[in-house]
């Protein structure tokens, strides 16, 4: 009796997917819930995980191809606990002893290193072990700099470049020129040299796919403008450095900006709440919750996961509910619920050294705050110049139907309530 692997229930608003990658062929020993394949969709890839023990008999869908729910992708032998795939086939048994005996010195030698590598696969993202299995690359031996010492998609591509480096054979020493003739420019653009001009070309992933698509779609269907202010963290950063401590302590948890950010943004959507609506046809949707979507940048592109009714959480809560959707999301665990929906954006582009820039409003909603990097500056106050830390802040917003007074006067709210920290825990 064989068992159909099918492509799980997609999400409604997803009609199908791309079956990225295999990690088992038939022939291949499976063990319950181990990952069969990749699934991506338009926001998130998915694992086909086994339903219990077995050997993979048929693959029926090929990497690269477009896959719909219920689809069948592969067949598999049901098998014992404990079984193997050479049990299941007697005369490939027979086969392969002699083999088997011969290399069983080298197979004992290295059975710790596979053990590890076995070990460090099972951490990697779907993106990193595409990668890793693509080039037949030994996890172990690639240098980690993720966070709990996992492979990000970054340190396999460094890894990459410099074995290529590693392994380019030498520049042939060349000759000499004659004294008596000096090189020339003619001379550099000999025939006989050439260069070599290649392309590299690889298919966008679906993600990169929807992020492109839903971009124009933003710059072609609302009409956008962006306005900017300035923001004196000072008063933050005090705050922050008294507590961090004891709010880490207590909560197991960093204080960081983004947890004033928001809650700085919801007092804003409060006052101006077209700020926090959305257009369907000719009608405005005012949206009487407040659910902020936070951008996460991942080896994958950016991710936007939403901390739904915000305004009911505290600081410590938004930072621990953002933190664990950022790891979620660069381990490509995140789930499709988890970035759906959302009223409003923030974005922090300071984290990778920007200034200054206009962020392009996640639709359907009709603003997006960005922030940007903190910079030591001289400020006037009360008439002395005085060396501030001071972010720059931008809103991008639908001009349709947030007219410039109400987005300009929605930034200086976010601006005094960050300025004086006070107004966020008062609500004044």
């Amino acid at each position: 009796m064989t068992i159909e692997i099918r492509v799980p229930q997609l999400p409604e608003s997803v009609a199908d997917a791309t079956l990225v990658a295999w990690h088992k062929q038939p022939g291949d020993a499976i063990s319950r819930d181990e990952n069969l394949a990749d699934l991506e969709t338009d926001k998130v890839v998915l694992e086909v995980p086994a339903p219990q023990n077995g050997v993979v008999r048929e693959i029926r869908a090929q990497a690269g191809s477009t896959v719909t729910s219920g689809q069948v992708l592969a067949t598999i032998e049901p098998m014992a606990t404990g079984a193997t795939a050479s049990a299941r086939n007697p005369t490939a048994a027979a086969a392969t002893a002699p083999a088997a005996a011969a290399t069983a010195p080298a197979a004992v030698a290295t059975s710790s290193v596979a053990e590890g590598t076995a070990s460090d696969s099972a951490r990697l993202s779907p993106s990193v072990r595409r990668l890793v299995e693509e080039n037949k690359l030994d996890p172990a031996q690639i240098p980690a700099s993720g966070k709990d010492g996992r492979l990000t998609k970054s340190d396999v591509v460094e890894f990459l470049d410099k074995r290529t480096v590693a392994t380019s054979p030498p520049a042939p020493p060349s000759s000499p020129a004659p004294a008596q003739a000096p090189a020339t420019r003619s001379a550099a653009r000999s025939p006989d040299r050439t260069v070599s001009r290649t392309d590299h070309r690889v298919p966008m992933t679906r993600l990169r796919q929807r992020i492109a698509e839903r971009l124009v779609q933003a710059q072609s269907t609302q009409a956008l403008l962006t306005t900017f202010n300035e923001v004196d963290l000072q008063a933050v950063l005090a705050l922050r450095a008294r507590y961090k401590e004891r709010f880490e302590k207590d909560y197991g948890v960093k204080l960081g900006f983004m947890g004033f950010f928001v809650k700085a943004s919801i007092e804003a959507l409060k006052r101006f709440p077209i700020v926090n609506a959305s257009v369907e046809g000719t009608d405005v949707v005012y949206h009487e919750y407040y659910d902020i979507g936070v951008a996460v940048s991942t080896d994958r592109g950016l991710m936007v996961p939403i901390v739904r009714d915000a305004d009911t959480k505290s600081i410590a809560d938004i930072e621990k509910e953002i933190g664990e959707y950022a790891n979620k999301a660069r381990q490509g665990t995140i789930a499709l619920e988890d970035l759906t929906g959302g009223t409003f954006t923030i974005t922090n582009g300071g984290v990778f050294g920007s200034l200054l820039s206009t962020p392009i409003v996640n639709a359907p909603q009709s603003a997006i705050l960005g922030m940007h990097k903190t910079q030591e500056r001289p400020m006037a106050v009360d008439g002395q110049v005085v060396i501030r830390p001071v972010m720059y802040v931008a809103l991008t917003y639908d001009h349709r139907i947030i007219d410039g007074r109400e987005a300009v006067q929605f930034l200086v709210a976010i601006k005094d309530a960050l300025e004086d920290p006070a107004r966020i825990l008062l609500g004044v």
